[in-house]
């Protein structure tokens, strides 16, 4: 379980096949603090560390992962937004995160707002997904590759989140360009609601 507060970003060092697998290489301001067999999220897809080795650690991602997910975009030098797992015991600054990612959206525009910044990424609506809660609402919450953000003006296949200045600069929102494929987790609570809602009909 995450919040989508990221605690810093990683780098990608080296990218390797191993049949349907894909073992990633990277470096993370905290990599001496990690443990081999986490749970670590990256750009909210969470793995598992499999090797730690000086300043680097390994993660495996396997097929379903790569299909589903960004993962298989990244390459040497990308940079990937990574969180630990929320203590049982810690505060919830952004909202309940899986790590499981629901699908991917691409950037259609970044505009300037003063000190701020407004991202609208567009996803692939299906009616059949939204009606078990695969949607944004309005001012609720949605994970993008790993940050818990509010959602301003959805649509049917689209949405706008605002980004200040701290965020921009501490995770890999800075590195966005139209055309860049982020990993889109919708919130939990809206699957639950929709699902009983279909269980009471």
């Amino acid at each position: 379980m995450f919040s989508g507060i990221i605690e810093g970003v990683a780098v990608v060092k080296a990218v390797k096949h191993d049949k349907e697998n894909l073992d990633l290489t990277l470096t993370c301001p905290f990599t001496n603090e990690l443990q081999v067999a986490q749970s670590l999220a990256h750009n909210g897809v969470c793995l598992t560390i499999t090797a730690i080795d000086g300043d680097q650690y390994t993660t495996t991602a396997m097929r379903e992962t790569i299909e589903r997910t960004n993962i298989g975009l990244l390459k040497e030098g990308s940079e990937v937004n990574v969180e630990r797992s929320m203590p049982i015991n810690g505060r919830l600054d952004g909202h309940i995160v899986q790590g499981h990612v629901d699908t991917t959206a691409t950037c259609v525009s970044i505009d300037d707002a003063n000190g701020s910044y407004i991202y609208t990424f567009k996803y692939e609506f299906n009616k059949e997904m939204a009606s078990k809660g695969y949607f944004c609402v309005d001012k609720g919450s949605v994970t993008v590759n790993g940050v818990s953000l509010t959602v301003c003006n959805p649509t049917n296949d689209t949405f706008q989140v605002n980004i200040i200045p701290f965020t921009f600069e501490h995770t890999n929102f800075h590195t966005f360009v139209p055309g860049t494929v982020v990993n889109i987790e919708f919130d939990i609570l809206g699957k639950m609601v929709s699902r009983l809602a279909q269980l009471n009909r």
